[in-house]
């Protein structure tokens, strides 16, 4: 095996999860990429998924090593062991029938199982990229994706990542994705209704002219492994980790919207993170619609004024744009305060001297997080939430578009906009 360059090996050595995991299976050492896929008693659901990507052309399956995390929590329950001890040998047999350079992690069996207070989602694929590292071929410029387990992809998939990186200058990429049907009505008016939410949020986002304006999907984003090691590599969030993955790797090499293919995860039910697409269904399939409610365009045009007034005002004193705060809305100017902007300001301006510099640490400060946090307080203050045919033409009028009346009118309208491949035959 070649040396790794000095700053991925100062991050294995410094920042790697650390413990008696190690990859199995494919032993090459020289991918140019690595699709990591954390599986926690998906049976059938990660087969799928390896069967999908398997049908993508086999002079780039050969170059991407695939790395399945088949992981539990020490305290898992017994049938979630049983699986994941079944789909372990499933996937010791497919390796001497898949075209995939295929690995995996055994973080399951007994003296492999996740410490209680490590487990989770985020743990699971750090664990895989990080331990993917010294399977890439350094000397080009590799990538890592992020799949999970219950997620289709087309045949175009591998391709249009490895074309969206060559020319692009941005070490980040987020993924169109579009959910599978529904299993009944029920299940598909509340995938419509979650995944309407989730594309309306970043709608609001862009036209706000925020620079996080893009999907948190974990089974939709990928990157150059020399921005992963830069940004200090996945959380191990048991949720969200993907949100706070993407806003690091925006401030450091940037996030950019990747298109010519689209992932298709699973609109499954489930109840193992505290919130997000599993969450949200069983709530919405109980018949709680306030479970998702919609945003007002209000939030997003305070939000707007807002980041204007900065990037229009650069050299101005911190009092004067909380003034202008205040002008723009009593309750923004309110949490500019809590999240001391008084003291922050100054810092910015004197570390970073040109307009461009100060920005872009601007934009590093008022991040994902506190813009998502302002939306969240403007509307528990004075803005209230509601029902998508209510709220979301609304949005469409700031940008002067047409809009489709019915849910799933406007939903295919803002996955058109987010670059989503036309419906296929899965």
């Amino acid at each position: 095996m070649t040396s790794l360059p000095a700053a991925v090996q100062r991050y294995l050595n410094k920042s790697t999860v650390t413990g008696p995991w190690t990859l199995r299976g494919e032993e090459r050492a020289d991918f140019a990429g690595a699709v990591v896929i954390p599986s926690l008693a998906e049976g059938d659901s990660l087969f799928a998924t390896l069967q999908s990507l398997a049908a993508n052309p086999q002079q780039l399956t050969t170059r991407f090593l695939v790395v399945i995390i088949v992981n539990h929590c020490e305290h898992a329950a017994a049938a979630d062991k049983q699986q994941n001890g079944i789909d372990l040998a499933r996937l010791s047999e497919l390796t001497e029938q898949t075209e995939l350079s295929l690995a995996w992690v055994d973080a399951a069996s007994p003296g492999y199982e996740i410490p209680a207070k490590q487990a989770g989602v985020g743990f699971a694929r750090k664990l895989g990229m990080d331990l993917a590292l010294p399977r890439l071929n350094w000397t080009e410029d590799p990538l890592l994706v992020c799949l999970d387990a219950d997620t289709l992809v087309e045949t175009g998939y591998l391709q249009a990542i490895v074309n969206h990186f060559h020319p692009s200058a941005l070490g980040a990429a987020v993924l169109p994705f579009r959910h599978q049907p529904g299993s009944d009505s029920a299940q598909q008016t509340a995938i419509n209704r979650y995944e309407l939410f989730l594309r309306s949020y970043v709608y609001g986002l862009r036209l706000a002219g925020s620079p996080y304006a893009f999907n948190s999907v974990g089974s939709a984003i990928a990157c150059r492994a020399s921005a992963y090691v830069r940004c200090g590599g996945m959380n191990c969030r048991k949720a969200g980790e993907d949100f706070y993955f993407l806003q690091k790797l925006a401030k450091t090499d940037g996030v950019d919207l990747l298109t010519g293919t689209t992932v298709f995860p699973e609109p499954r039910v489930s109840d193992r993170v505290p919130f997000g697409t599993g969450r949200s269904m069983s709530r919405l399939l109980d018949g709680d619609t306030q479970a998702v409610l919609f945003y007002p365009v209000a939030a997003f045009r305070v939000l707007a004024a807002w980041l204007q007034a900065v990037e229009q005002n650069l050299s101005s004193d911190a009092e004067s744009l909380l003034l202008r705060a205040e002008e723009i809305s009593s309750e923004l100017a309110n949490y500019l305060e809590q999240v001391n902007w008084r003291t922050v300001w100054p810092r910015l301006q004197s570390t970073h001297k040109t307009e461009v510099q100060r920005l872009q640490a601007f934009h590093a400060w008022f991040d994902g997080f506190k813009t998502m946090r302002l939306v969240h307080r403007l509307c528990e203050a004075s803005l209230c939430r509601g029902e998508p045919e209510d709220v979301l033409p609304e949005y469409f009028a700031w940008e002067g578009r047409s809009c489709h009346g019915t849910l799933s009118g406007m939903l295919e309208t803002l996955r058109l906009h987010d670059g989503v491949s036309p419906l296929i035959c899965l």
